[in-house]
């Protein structure tokens, strides 16, 4: 037997409701499992030199724009004036709310940006999330929330043709102009899943999402031998009007070559280790 949710849903849900039907949208689905030994090494020492509290999450934050700044192709927002190309790459990042809410900040100009400046800026936004309870799309989704269900789905496509499909800037009426940027990054690690995919949102327009696992033991070839290590699952979802095989085979090498050597391809030249220092401890992290 069906009965009405016995609670008020959270606005989250409701807009997730209003936002989804059965799909038919072109999206492509993928995953990377990568040997996380030197990725964890950097975390833990860039934690014990900087003091900024850096994870998973920003390493691969910065592995990801660099993947859409070395692919400018695949950087676009597909609308009915077009591909439209973006001019930098703008990640959002999901953050869970005090509550059972769900939002998250987007961070714009992370083209060369290091693991460091996304935690700094990330850490920041984070902070303002939890003492205000306020972004531009917390505000925004306050306002859909108030309307009545059956207005939810319709109200958010119109403000996203008004805005990316017209061009026309609504941010004086509380409605962010591309809310979401060029990828969305959320760790379902946290949760306590080694792997996961999750849905493009309509809505955001972006060219891709992208899932950070927990890590956790698997079996990698090292110097041609089975070798028990740490491993990352990075799951991703892309939109195929976007990305197609050749974008996607471009984006992952770079993903894979930034996260498996993070220090060498993710930090300045000045902060680099020394070449035998690379890889060489293997840290687990909670």
């Amino acid at each position: 037997m069906l009965t009405r949710w016995p609670e008020p849903l959270p606005t989250w849900r409701k807009l997730a409701l209003a936002t989804w039907r059965p799909s038919d949208d072109p999206q492509i689905y993928g995953w990377l499992d990568l040997d996380a030994t030197a990725l964890l090494a950097l975390v833990a020492r860039l934690r014990e030199e900087t003091g900024v509290h850096v994870t998973l999450t920003h390493v691969v934050g910065a592995a990801v724009a660099r993947a859409f700044r070395d692919c400018p192709d695949a950087n676009a927002v597909a609308s009915r004036r077009g591909l439209l190309k973006r001019s930098s790459v703008d990640l959002f990042f999901s953050v869970k709310t005090k509550g059972k809410g769900l939002t998250g900040t987007k961070l714009e100009g992370l083209d060369d940006a290091s693991p460091i400046t996304i935690a700094q800026r990330l850490n920041e936004g984070v902070t303002t999330i939890h003492a205000s309870g306020d972004t531009p799309l917390l505000r925004s989704q306050r306002q859909l929330g108030a309307l009545p269900s059956f207005l939810l789905r319709p109200a958010m496509y119109a403000a996203t043709a008004v805005s990316l499909d017209l061009g026309l800037d609504l941010s004086r009426f509380g409605v962010p102009h591309d809310p979401f940027g060029t990828a969305v990054v959320t760790n379902i690690g946290t949760l306590g899943l080694e792997r996961g995919l999750a849905p493009l949102i309509p809505t955001g327009r972006t060219a891709a999402l992208f899932t950070v696992g927990k890590i956790h033991e698997g079996v990698v070839a090292v110097a041609g031998r089975p070798t028990v290590r740490p491993v990352l699952t990075l799951g991703a979802t892309f939109d195929h009007r976007i990305v197609d095989g050749n974008q996607l085979g471009r984006l992952q090498a770079t993903l894979r070559r930034c996260l498996e050597s993070p220090a060498e391809h993710l930090l300045p030249e000045k902060e680099r280790p020394a070449p035998e220092a690379q890889g060489s401890t293997t840290i687990a992290l909670p």
